[in-house]
């Protein structure tokens, strides 16, 4: 991006949205090169949650230019947090830029992408760079957000082992503990541990949620041993 003029870049993808919510940052990736003292504390200290134009491309596909933000504070209508988000913005020199939404087709993954316009550009400047390459811009966002939002990465405190993963697989696939001991050539006990710990490893209270995280973040796929 930094050849078009926006030399600082921010992409959020998260698998676990709620209606209020975009879940819990830990399960979410979060890619950037800004200062990490501005990451750590729009990131780190929760402010993003209150950022206008993320709480934009949370709600919206698309691209959409910061100017919107001019135009809000002139109507009164942003909240005290929101402009706490806009004086730190301010602090980091982020002042001109875009963001874009990304849709999925489930209703609990959103992707987004904001665009910060180097030192020196103003808002003007970038709506012109935009108009410009509108088209080359808005597909090589795109193809970035899908390449990473279909990578079998792992957003949990650790990835699942093999043995943790294949277990899952097979509650997924409606087998009792008892089956998998057999089917694994283990222990009930021993299947309980690996059950046990991928709940661990994937910070959740029970086995069905642990089946869904790690779906959700492609650690497993649970359709895997149905289309054998």
């Amino acid at each position: 991006m930094a050849k078009y003029g926006f030399t600082r870049v921010i992409y959020g993808f998260t698998s676990f949205r709620t209606a209020n919510s975009l879940g819990d940052v830990d399960d979410m990736l979060i890619l950037a090169n800004h200062e990490p003292e501005y990451l750590e504390l729009f990131v780190g200290g929760g402010l993003y949650r209150d950022a206008p134009m993320v709480q934009w491309a949370a709600a919206n596909d698309g691209a959409a230019s910061w100017r919107m933000l001019a135009e809000r504070i002139n109507r009164n209508e942003l909240t005290p947090a929101e402009i706490a988000v806009i004086d730190l913005n301010n602090r980091f020199g982020i002042r001109a830029g875009y963001s874009i939404g990304f849709g999925d087709a489930s209703s609990r993954s959103r992707g987004g992408m904001g665009l910060v316009g180097r030192p020196g550009l103003s808002q003007d400047d970038v709506d012109r760079i935009w108009a410009e390459n509108e088209r080359e811009l808005m597909v090589k966002n795109r193809l970035v957000h899908l390449r990473i939002s279909t990578m079998p990465f792992a957003t949990a405190r650790r990835a699942l082992t093999n043995r943790q993963r294949e277990v899952l697989e097979w509650v997924a696939d409606g087998k009792t503990t008892a089956d998998i001991a057999i089917i694994m050539g283990l222990t009930a006990s021993t299947v309980e541990k690996h059950l046990r710990l991928a709940r661990e490893a994937l910070d959740v209270d029970t086995t069905a949620q642990a089946v869904m995280k790690a779906s959700l973040q492609k650690q497993i796929f649970i359709n895997a041993k149905l289309a054998r």
